[in-house]
């Protein structure tokens, strides 16, 4: 069996751009659309698994920047071949593409017995490269304003912050469905076009998809190049031009970029810090308790003497008055005076006169774990004037 002829469709450079966009699309894609529906079990998965909401942000940024550069990259791909190799514009739409997709809706519904005869690019193609151009330019723009929302409302009034955000899903799902239902169906269920890959179709492709084209390839009917010194002209003044206008674009680019950070630095960076932390935890240095110096008398018990004057008040001071007096008053209790500490604060008096086991700053003190613990000896000593009455002198 003789192999079929085949016919270039697609060049290098279009195959390239073809999967940078293909790439930086789907990035766009599924860190874009997590954002948009992020209450969602799948987008909080897909979330998790990219490693966090900060990097699905940074990698949606990066996918942007790369869709700018390939459009970038594309305009001067066009542009070359328009204005120094001639080529003919047959993206653009025309009066035959629309006489084509009448025929069309007509033959799928049954009404006409043949297919629209169309040339090398049809218009469901023109429709998908149009809307690719289209949703490129909004999502541009719609993102310019949610990444650099400052600068967008000096010029603009507050509300298309807001605006953008749902011009921008919007047009995302809508992008993103587009691709689904159509391009994916045309192009690789209906019949798998291996044209991307290869960069050629075979003349069975192009009988059931291009005949209209096929026919003038036959015809010989085909675009002549122009002479290699008219060409050279003509790049001689393409490339310097374009080199300009791609500068422009490239500070237009950095300028998107980097011109803030309001939507970009949501957390602070992580700063490394040394810290100290022992094996063990450092103790509370602690006050020896206050004795009475007096001499008891004769028969009576060494605490008998002990008052508020003589050791209690000092040892109340060192230990409680910190949070109970001076700036801070916790509770209200007010530890600094004999009066106030028988007045006591909102749970009631600290100090009960002869009932020691009752009082609160007995209570407190037994749990063992108060910030300023008496020692056991100290907490004796307490107990014992309080039981005596608490004297004052």
């Amino acid at each position: 069996m003789a192999e079929q002829a085949r016919y270039r469709r697609f060049s290098v450079l279009y195959r390239i751009e073809h999967w940078v966009l293909t790439i930086s699309f789907s990035l766009l894609a599924v860190t874009g659309l997590v954002q948009i529906y992020f209450a969602t079990d799948l987008a909080q998965a897909i979330v998790g698994g990219l490693g966090g909401i900060e990097l699905v942000r940074l990698l949606h940024r990066i996918a942007a920047v790369v869709l700018m550069l390939e459009a970038i990259l594309h305009l001067g791909h066009v542009g070359y071949r328009v204005f120094v190799l001639r080529t003919p514009m047959s993206m653009l739409p025309g009066v035959q593409d629309l006489r084509n997709a009448l025929q069309a809706v007509a033959y799928n519904l049954g009404l006409r017995k043949e297919r629209p005869q169309q040339g090398f690019y049809t218009f469901e193609e023109k429709l998908e490269y149009w809307a690719v151009v289209w949703g490129t330019i909004v999502m541009g723009i719609t993102g310019f304003i949610l990444w650099n929302p400052i600068a967008s409302t000096r010029i603009l009034p507050g509300v298309v912050v807001p605006a953008a955000v749902v011009a921008h899903g919007l047009e995302a799902t809508l992008a993103v469905l587009a691709i689904i239902v159509w391009h994916v169906y045309h192009v690789h269920l209906r019949h798998f076009n291996k044209s991307i890959f290869t960069g050629y179709l075979t003349e069975e492709e192009m009988q059931d998809e291009h005949p209209a084209a096929l026919a003038r390839i036959k015809a010989g009917r085909t675009p002549r190049r122009s002479p290699p010194e008219v060409e050279a002209g003509r790049r001689r003044v393409f490339v310097p031009a374009f080199a300009v206008a791609a500068a422009v674009m490239l500070v237009g680019v950095y300028f998107f970029v980097a011109y803030e950070e309001t939507a970009i630095a949501t957390l602070p960076p992580a700063e490394e810090i040394v810290v100290f932390a022992p094996l063990t935890p450092t103790p509370f240095p602690t006050v020896p308790p206050v004795l009475p110096t007096s001499t008891p008398g004769a028969g009576q018990p060494p605490e008998a003497d002990v008052t508020w004057e003589r050791g209690i008040g000092r040892l109340v001071d060192q230990k409680c008055v910190d949070c109970h007096g001076g700036s801070e008053t916790l509770g209200d209790l007010d530890l600094r005076t004999y009066e106030a500490a028988l007045a006591g604060g909102v749970s009631g008096p600290a100090i009960v006169r002869g009932e020691g086991h009752t009082s609160l700053l007995i209570t407190r003190q037994s749990s063992g774990d108060h910030p300023g613990q008496f020692s056991p000896e100290e907490l004796e000593l307490v107990l014992h004037w309080i039981e005596l009455g608490a004297p004052e002198e």
